[in-house]
C-alpha cells in the first residue's frame, strides 16, 4: 500500500504485508480510564476454539507465535497499547483476528482521541487507521479485526461497543471468564463437596478390617481402578493490579499469586522532546543512546542472611537455591518485550523475609529525569501488578521501586518509587543501603 488512510466505520482494505503491528492509542489525562488493547482468534463460526485463542495482558502471547501483546507506552499526554501480528502463522483454522480496546476504571465517554491504526512491522509505515470518537457509556470495543478473503488478508473497521467490558465481550466469544470471589459467611455444608481442583486429594479412609473385607475370586476378578478425571480447564482471569500513591500496596495471596515465578520486569523510555534544554537535567539525558539501567534486587532472608542480585559483580543469584532470586539479564533497550528481568520463587516465600527491588544508572545518563518507566509484577498463578514512577524533579542515579514483605502469612507488594540522591563519592547501592537500613559491607564492582 501507498499512503495510509483514515477509515470510516465498516470500510475495509487490503493488508500487503506479512505482519503488522496495531497500535491502540489515546490521550490520557486526569480521571481518563487506563485503556487496554487485546484480540480474539476466531473460527469462521465466529468463537474461539478455547480460552488460548485470546490475548491480553494475562496471557500475551498465542502459542501459534502469530499474536503478541506488546505493553503500553506513554509519551506525554499521549498513550499506547500495541499488538503484533504476524498474519503468515495464523493457523489456516483461525478465519478472523478481532482486534479489542477496553476501559479500566471508567467508560470509553472518558477518553480522548480513540483510535487503532495499522503499520508494516518490517518498514513501520501506517497501512490504515480508525479514529473512534462516538463513545458513550461503551466499556470495551471492537475496533477493527484482520480476516481472510480468498488467501488474502484484508483490515475492517468495526467501532462496535459493549457496555460490559472486557469480561462480557470475551465471553460472548465462548471465553470462559474468572469471577472474581467474594467472601462468604461459612455454610455447613448439606453434602460431601468435591474437592476443588487446586487442592490435593485427600488419602482415602483406612478399609475396615481384613476379615470383613469380601475376598476376590477367579469368577469376580476386581474391577481395574477408574483413571482420575483430568483437571478441568482453569478461567482465564482478567483482575489486574495497578498500585498507586493513594493505594501503593497489596497482598500477593488476595491476587492469587503464592506460587511459582514471579516475573519483574522494568520497561522505560526516554522523553523524545526534551522540554528543559536549558536545565542541567535536561543535558543529562539528551545523549540516551548509550543508556544502560540496572534491574537490582536487596533481599534479606528469614536465617539472616542478606546480599544483593545485580549485573554488577556477575551477581545474578539463583532461583533454586537462595536467594530463590535470579536476575534473568542485562538489557540497554527499555523495549517493553524485554527490558530489564528478574524473577522470585514463590515456593519459596517462606525463606524470604524481604526484599527490594531497585533501579540504578549504570550509564548514559546523570539523573532519571525525562524517563518514562513502569514496573510490572508477574506471578505465574495471579493477577499482574503495575505502577508507572512519577517524573523525576531531582539528580538522581538510584530509585527504589517496590518493598516486598513477609508478614508471616503473605508477601505484600509495596509501591516505592522513590528517588534518591547519592553522596559525593558515596555508591548508589550504598545509597539505597542507608536509606531502608540494610546494614551491608559494599566494594568496588564492574561488569
Amino acid at each position: 500500500m501507498g499512503a495510509s488512510m483514515t477509515m470510516q466505520k465498516g470500510t475495509n482494505v487490503p493488508v500487503a504485508a506479512q505482519a503488522v503491528r496495531v497500535e491502540l492509542g489515546w490521550q490520557t489525562a486526569p480521571g481518563t480510564p487506563d485503556v487496554d488493547a487485546s484480540a480474539l482468534l476466531l473460527l469462521g463460526s465466529g468463537k474461539v476454539r478455547d480460552d488460548a485463542d485470546f490475548v491480553f495482558y494475562n496471557q500475551p502471547a498465542h502459542a501459534s507465535g502469530a499474536v503478541r501483546h506488546e505493553g503500553k507506552r506513554t509519551d506525554g499526554g499521549a498513550a499506547t497499547d500495541t499488538l503484533a501480528v504476524d498474519l503468515a502463522r495464523v493457523e489456516s483454522a483461525i478465519d478472523r483476528v478481532v482486534l479489542v480496546a477496553s476501559a479500566d476504571g471508567g467508560t470509553f465517554g472518558r477518553v480522548s482521541g480513540l483510535y487503532v491504526r495499522l503499520m508494516d512491522a518490517s518498514s513501520g509505515a501506517e497501512l490504515a487507521r480508525f479514529d473512534s470518537s462516538d463513545a458513550t457509556v461503551e466499556t470495551a470495543f471492537i475496533l477493527g479485526e484482520l480476516y481472510r478473503r480468498q488467501g488474502a488478508w484484508k483490515f475492517r473497521a468495526v467501532g462496535q461497543g459493549y457496555d460490559s467490558g472486557l469480561e462480557g465481550l470475551a465471553t460472548d466469544f465462548g471465553i470462559s471468564v474468572d469471577e472474581p470471589q467474594q467472601p462468604q459467611a461459612p455454610q455447613a455444608p448439606q453434602q460431601p463437596q468435591p474437592p476443588h481442583p487446586d487442592t490435593r486429594v485427600a488419602a482415602a479412609p483406612p478399609p475396615p478390617p481384613y476379615a470383613q473385607q469380601p475376598q476376590p475370586t477367579l469368577a469376580a476378578p476386581m474391577a481395574p481402578p477408574i483413571p482420575p478425571a483430568p483437571p478441568a480447564p482453569q478461567p482465564v482471569r482478567l483482575t489486574k493490579v495497578t498500585l498507586t500513591k493513594e493505594a501503593p500496596s497489596v497482598s500477593l495471596a488476595k491476587q492469587g499469586g503464592t506460587s511459582g515465578a514471579m516475573r519483574v520486569n522494568l520497561n522505560w523510555e526516554v522523553h523524545k522532546q526534551f522540554k528543559g534544554w536549558g536545565s542541567k537535567l535536561g543535558r543529562a539525558v539528551a545523549n540516551h543512546s548509550d543508556l544502560d539501567l540496572d534491574l537490582c534486587a536487596l533481599y534479606e532472608l528469614t536465617d539472616g542472611r542478606k546480599g544483593v542480585v545485580q549485573a554488577l559483580g556477575n551477581a545474578f543469584g539463583s532461583l533454586n537455591q537462595p536467594p530463590f532470586i535470579h536476575l534473568d539479564g542485562d538489557d540497554r533497550t527499555g523495549a517493553v518485550a524485554s527490558g530489564e528481568n528478574l524473577t522470585i520463587n514463590l515456593d519459596q516465600k517462606a525463606r524470604l523475609r524481604r526484599v527490594l527491588i531497585f533501579v540504578t544508572i549504570y550509564e548514559g545518563a546523570r539523573s532519571f529525569a525525562d524517563l518514562h518507566a513502569t514496573v510490572t509484577l508477574q506471578p505465574q498463578n495471579g493477577a499482574p501488578i503495575d505502577f508507572s514512577l512519577d517524573e523525576c524533579t531531582v539528580p538522581s542515579t538510584v530509585c527504589a521501586l517496590a518493598l516486598i514483605t513477609n508478614t508471616g502469612s503473605d508477601l505484600t507488594v509495596q509501591r516505592e518509587a522513590r528517588y534518591l540522591v547519592p553522596q559525593r563519592g558515596v555508591s548508589p547501592q550504598r545509597t539505597i543501603d542507608q536509606a531502608y537500613g540494610w546494614g551491608m559491607n559494599w566494594t568496588p564492582g564492574r561488569k
